[in-house]
């Protein structure tokens, strides 16, 4: 089975049913379809052919799903890039991925303007057909093409759409940026294959975020933590009543911690479900959309998903993982133990199930011979009230190695010798940060994940 089929669910069976709403105009899922046909057929004239790549560097618009679905019905690979990308990092992936073309947004007006047929064009596609290069985030180094097939975006739908019980009542809405894989993998392909009615935003903003809630009135939304902690500044009676519309708000691509779990509970009545996954898989484990969504826990691992924890750290076998990094077999083969692939993230198992993230193998912290976890330090300073936000790395020590060092951010500012206090108090000696860092903001990536790389970087131009 191709993506096709699964898309001709709504495409085709919904194509007079409203699917999707772009900057104040509807369009029904039978134009979608027309779109993107006309979108392939110009693409085929102007040369490609399946096999070939796309690059695409666009903000979130109607012409980027176009574009994807384009693709997807020639056999060519879409490769998105991520829009906050300058020069040398679109360099690096262009010349990696050899397109035949790059669009950006002044391709655009000549590009939808040729198209003059309608119909579907034909093509041999397969499961193993690849559909997609993404490209990791590269917080420690160049980033790699992650080869995504017809099968890996299907597997993840499927699963996504049973486990969160997603159907054409639900109303979608979609903040995330479309050249990542949380909105491409899950967002676009779970609206697809459920024939949901979805409202696509350019961006998240949070000063008017509570109002297209209130307008558009979702059951669903997909977010990552920094998403929820702007949406706790919603006042108490309109967070009530987007909360009494929605069903379903799932939160990925960085930990939630613990205190935003909650406190989101306290103020819009949901418990948001966290799950896990990667470029490289797509979604792995979730926690349980019936049952106990326990916080800072990642739930259990989805139908068909294969895990195992070897020496701290968790693999990954199913169908959703990719078939390696495009043109770079020394990575691939170093990121596979036989069918297993190696996440490179430490994780730990509860008795009854549920599986914990504590970081990124590469960022474990050994001092003197002991590991220290930075999220588990990271956990409490944000549970203390002067800290907005925290992020721990392990810096050079003459004696021990390593020891933890803190970079918090903190508006009203704070004490240092109170904080080390504290930390001594709850905290094992040797997990103490022996430095606390003010900064303005956290290097993160377009969907939030912390740049450990990057504080390092200040760490060592300061002392």
């Amino acid at each position: 089975m191709n993506l096709l089929q699964l898309f001709d669910h709504s495409l085709i069976a919904r194509s007079n049913e409203i699917g999707l709403e772009w900057q104040g105009r509807s369009f029904t899922f039978g134009e979608v379809e027309e779109r993107s046909n006309r979108l392939a057929h110009v693409l085929r004239a102007r040369g490609f052919r399946k096999g070939d790549r796309l690059c695409v560097y666009l903000a979130n618009r109607i012409e980027l799903i176009d574009l994807f679905l384009a693709c997807v019905k020639l056999g060519v690979l879409f490769v998105p890039i991520n829009i906050l990308y300058r020069e040398r990092e679109i360099a690096h992936i262009t010349s990696d991925a050899g397109p035949r073309a790059v669009i950006g947004e002044a391709d655009l007006p000549a590009l939808m303007s040729e198209g003059d047929s309608s119909q579907r064009p034909s093509e041999s596609l397969h499961g193993d057909t690849p559909a997609a290069i993404i490209y990791t985030s590269g917080t420690t180094g160049a980033s790699k093409g992650a080869v995504l097939t017809h099968n890996n975006f299907a597997a993840n739908a499927v699963n996504l759409v049973n486990a969160w019980q997603i159907t054409s009542d639900d109303r979608f809405l979609l903040a995330l940026p479309l050249f990542h894989v949380h909105a491409l993998g899950n967002g676009l392909h779970c609206w697809l294959l459920s024939g949901c009615r979805m409202r696509l935003l350019e961006r998240f903003d949070h000063r008017t975020a509570a109002q297209e809630f209130l307008d558009f009135q979702p059951t669903l939304f997909f977010g990552v933590p920094t998403m929820y902690v702007r949406l706790m500044e919603t006042p108490s009676d309109v967070a009530g009543q987007i909360g009494r519309r929605m069903r379903l708000f799932v939160s990925g691509s960085a930990p939630l911690p613990v205190h935003v779990f909650d406190r989101f509970r306290e103020r819009f009545g949901h418990a948001i479900l966290e799950r896990y996954g990667m470029t490289e898989t797509f979604m792995n484990l979730s926690n349980p959309y019936d049952g106990e969504r326990r916080s800072g826990t990642v739930g259990f691992p989805l139908p068909g998903v294969s895990v195992r924890i070897v020496d701290g750290e968790l693999h990954i076998r199913g169908p959703n993982v990719f078939a390696g990094y495009w043109r770079n077999d020394a990575a691939t083969a170093a990121a596979f133990d036989e069918e297993w692939f190696k996440t490179g993230d430490i994780a730990a198992v509860s008795d009854d199930g549920y599986y914990t993230l504590l970081g990124r193998k590469s960022e474990v912290i050994i001092s003197g011979g002991f590991n220290i976890y930075p999220r588990e330090v990271e956990e409490f300073l944000l549970e203390q009230p002067e800290i907005a936000e925290a992020a721990v790395v392990g810096v050079e020590d003459p004696v021990r190695g390593e020891v933890p060092a803190a970079f918090v951010v903190s508006p009203s500012g704070f004490d240092e010798r109170d904080l080390e206090r504290r930390c001594r108090e709850h905290l094992a000696s040797f997990k103490v940060p022996r430095r606390f860092i003010s900064v303005n903001n956290i290097p993160r990536t377009a969907l939030g994940k912390v740049q450990k790389h990057l504080l390092r970087e200040m760490y060592d131009v300061a002392h």
